[in-house]
C-alpha cells in the first residue's frame, strides 16, 4: 500500500478492490487533476476526502501513478547531531525536514546530502542508512506534480552555525531533542510524520 498525500490527506494505492467509505477507482482510469480537485474542494468544506485506487499487482501501481502526473524526484535527510537531536527547518509556517530537487545524472544520496547542506548549513554528513519514499503532490505553474522524496537517515558531529536558506523560503533552522521534535511534529507534514515511529510520536 502507498499513500500520496495532497497537504495532509492520503490518496491511497493499494491491491485490494473494496475498502468500506472510500471511493474506488482503477488506478488506470484514475484522473488524478480531478481527484486531486476533489481533495481540496473536500478540505475547503471541512470534509474528510477517501479516495482508494486500486490494481491488482502491487508493482504496477507505481507505475501506473508516475504515469498521471509530471514527477518531481527529491533528497532529503533526518540528521542526528552528537546530542541525538534531529534537524529541523521552518518554512510556510510548519516545521519540515530539508529536502530538495535531485539534479539530471545526480545520485540520490549525493543528492540528499547537498540539499541538507545547502538548507541548513550543516556540513560532515554520512548517511546512516536509507529510510522511506514518500509522495505528495504540489502545484507549479498552475500545473499539479507529483514530488517523490528519498529519504535518508543522517548523522553529523557538526555543531557550528546554522544557516537558513532565505531563498527557499527556510526561515529557522534548529536542533530539536525528542520533547521539541515531538511538538514540531504537531505543526507539520503527515508525510514527515511517518518519518518517525509511533511511539516516537506517542
Amino acid at each position: 500500500m502507498y499513500k500520496v498525500f495532497v497537504n495532509n490527506t492520503p490518496i491511497i494505492l493499494s491491491t485490494k478492490k473494496y475498502i468500506e467509505g472510500y471511493e474506488m477507482i482503477p488506478i488506470k482510469e484514475a484522473d488524478f487533476p480531478t481527484i486531486i480537485r476533489g481533495v481540496l474542494s473536500k478540505e475547503a468544506a471541512n470534509e474528510e476526502a477517501k479516495y482508494h485506487l486500486y490494481h491488482k499487482k502491487e508493482d504496477k501501481l507505481i507505475d501506473h501513478l508516475y504515469k498521471k502526473l509530471p514527477v518531481v524526484t527529491a533528497g532529503g535527510g533526518k540528521v542526528y547531531n552528537a546530542d541525538k537531536e534531529i534537524l529541523f527547518i521552518r518554512r510556510n509556517g510548519k516545521w519540515d525536514l530539508p529536502k530538495g530537487k535531485v539534479e539530471k545524472k545526480e545520485h540520490m544520496e549525493t543528492a540528499a546530502i547537498r540539499e541538507v547542506e545547502e538548507e541548513t548549513g550543516v556540513t560532515g554528513l554520512e548517511i546512516t542508512k536509507f529510510l522511506y519514499k514518500t509522495f505528495h503532490v504540489f502545484k507549479r505553474n498552475g500545473e499539479f506534480r507529483l514530488k517523490v522524496t528519498y529519504w535518508f537517515e543522517m548523522k553529523t558531529a557538526y555543531d557550528g552555525e546554522l544557516l537558513p536558506q532565505i531563498n527557499e523560503g527556510i526561515t529557522k533552522v534548529k536542533w530539536k531533542n525528542k520533547k521539541k521534535a515531538k511538538k514540531a511534529l504537531t505543526n507539520s507534514y503527515a508525510n514527515i510524520k511517518k518519518l518517525f515511529s509511533h511511539d516516537y510520536l506517542s
